[in-house]
């Protein structure tokens, strides 16, 4: 397997990923929270927050699966790499608020490093097909 076709599949597994848990958020989040890491629900309309989160990772998706379709691949490992942030982000958050460092680590810090891996791979991938297509094909003596 080529490791362009295996950078695809790791960024389609990616983009169904966040598309699934943000649609989680959106429709349940009183039984998708508790995954997040965080030691306690939001009190009164705090929960609205949740469905933020949702949205939020529904449109990361989504950028990262138009950038897949159309075949912007080095556009797409350059938003693998920011949008990792996002997770990061998360995982600061779990830890600020004395969540769970297992979830923080476990959940978010280890999906915020394989996009970084992805994404750095994708780069690696790219750059190379441009040195070679920037390489003159032999000529016949």
């Amino acid at each position: 397997m080529s490791l362009k076709k295996i950078n695809t599949v790791l960024a389609a597994a990616f983009i169904l990923f966040i598309l699934w848990f943000g649609t989680e958020y959106i429709l349940s989040p009183e039984t998708t929270a508790p995954g997040y890491g965080l030691p306690s629900w939001p009190s009164g309309d705090g929960d609205g927050f949740l469905i933020i989160k949702g949205i939020r990772d529904v449109v990361l998706a989504l950028v990262l699966g138009i950038l897949l379709v159309t075949g912007h691949r080095r556009a797409l490992g350059w938003v693998l790499l920011v949008e990792a942030l996002a997770a990061y982000g998360d995982m600061t958050n779990v830890l600020a608020h004395h969540g769970s460092v297992a979830t923080a680590l476990g959940v978010h810090c280890l999906t915020a490093t394989l996009m970084v891996v992805n994404g750095l791979l994708i780069m690696r991938e790219t750059r190379n097909a441009a040195a070679a297509q920037g390489t003159p094909a032999p000529q016949p003596a």
